[in-house]
């Protein structure tokens, strides 16, 4: 999204995401039980189909669904000491419309030119008619996308969450009643209806009306193991407005492997806007890691804009200077820059493999150098000064021993 945001926001919009307590399990492989049960899963539902486009509505947009709040503070939602670590797939549920070369380019990741800029620049969201990715057969779904999970070999899943998320507010109004069902299938398999089992953060702000739903999984993806998942029916607004259309999902998956270092698995959730006053500053204490080690966090966050600088991810483990995270594919001053990467690349095994999302950001860092004198702390902040974006999810897996 490139939007012109009114007059709270022309000032220098910063949010800081720090994650928050933790406390050590009482022996390893010892989990913090989910603080909610399963996500049903059921036979699939009657064809939902494109929802037909609403009054446009104005103010804080339509009306909070039953189960959703306007902001849910971020808290951990599993935690384990076990020998193993955390992976996830992700992709992103639409895109621009492939009828001009300029989102040929942009889905690429090239440089596109742009009639509000000198020359070319990055692609956002908000310069393109929007409309929904989808690559099943089913005539049934409007929009649907894959990712594939890769666990190593002799792996047990130990938990999986499901996140997905969207701006109903674009060149149509979504009613936000589908916000918290999605249609999930497995490798080889066919669509499950999932429904949320936890608060759906729903909020109008910044000109979207953005939300996050997210379900327990760990049962289908446990039975199912690695392969290819498949998301459809995200229930996300398409067309063209400053705010720009944006929207995806993101499997998060913990798994055991004794062949693995043992390491602190750790994944909390949330959903508020980066802004002005968004400051989250908890620390995540009681998880004691060598010196020199090894470990990753992960990302999942809404409506970042590649070229829109301003905005980073940082650690401090109360031993070392504050440490800018970023990589070939993410700038340490561009973080959300509308990418689904691992520590440097891009990632392989999605349909389709955008290498710009266009406000869905995934990512994956590599800890290491903020790692090197050891401690018991990690405090992530995630700030943006100029994107008027959305956190999600974090999620760490970090060697509790050499």
């Amino acid at each position: 999204m490139r939007t012109n945001p009114g007059p709270p926001l022309r000032r220098t919009i910063v949010g800081a995401l720090a994650l928050g307590a933790l406390c050590v399990p009482a022996a390893a492989g010892a989990a913090t039980p989910p603080p909610a049960p399963p996500a049903q899963l059921a036979a699939p539902a009657p064809s939902v189909g494109a929802a037909q486009a609403g009054p446009q509505q104005t103010g804080q947009g339509a009306a909070a669904a039953p189960g959703e709040a306007r902001e849910v503070p971020f808290a951990q939602r599993y935690h384990a000491l076990q020998h193993g670590g955390i992976v996830r797939a992700a992709n992103s549920s639409i895109s621009c419309r492939a009828t001009s070369p300029a989102c040929a380019n942009a889905r690429a990741g090239r440089s596109v030119a742009g009639a509000r800029a000198k020359g070319p620049r990055a692609g956002v969201n908000g310069d393109f008619d929007m409309f929904y990715v989808d690559t099943d057969t089913d005539p049934n779904t409007y929009n649907s996308s894959r990712a594939e999970v890769r666990t190593p070999k002799g792996s047990r899943v130990s938990y999986a969450r499901l996140y997905w998320g969207g701006n109903l507010r674009v060149g149509e109004q979504k009613p936000p009643k589908d916000n918290g069902r999605v249609l999930f299938a497995e490798p080889g398999g066919s669509y499950k209806a999932v429904t949320a089992d936890t608060v759906v953060g729903h909020r109008a702000a910044y000109g979207a009306d953005a939300y996050q739903a997210s379900a327990d999984v760990t049962r289908l993806v446990r039975d199912s193991g690695p392969g290819q998942y498949t998301v459809a029916q995200v229930n996300v607004a398409m067309g063209r407005s400053a705010a720009g259309a944006w929207g995806g999902w993101t499997l998060v998956v913990a798994y055991e492997n004794p062949a693995e270092p043992l390491r602190h698995l750790a994944l909390w959730d949330g959903f508020g806007p980066l802004g002005a006053g968004a400051d989250r500053t908890v620390r995540l204490r009681g998880m004691p890691f060598p010196a020199k080690a090894s470990g990753r966090a992960g990302l999942v966050a809404y409506d970042g804009d590649r070229g829109t600088t301003g905005d980073s991810l940082t650690l401090s483990t109360g031993r070392t200077a504050t440490t800018v995270l970023g990589d070939g594919a993410n700038p340490g001053a561009d973080v959300l820059n509308s990418t689904i990467s691992e520590p440097g690349r891009a990632v392989s095994g999605r349909t389709p493999a955008y290498a710009n999302t266009l406000g869905y950001d995934s990512d994956v860092f590599e800890l290491g150098k903020a790692l090197r004198r050891g401690g018991d702390q990690l405090a992530f902040r995630l700030v943006s000064q100029r994107d008027a974006a959305w956190a999600g999810a974090l999620f760490v897996a970090v060697d509790a021993r050499k």
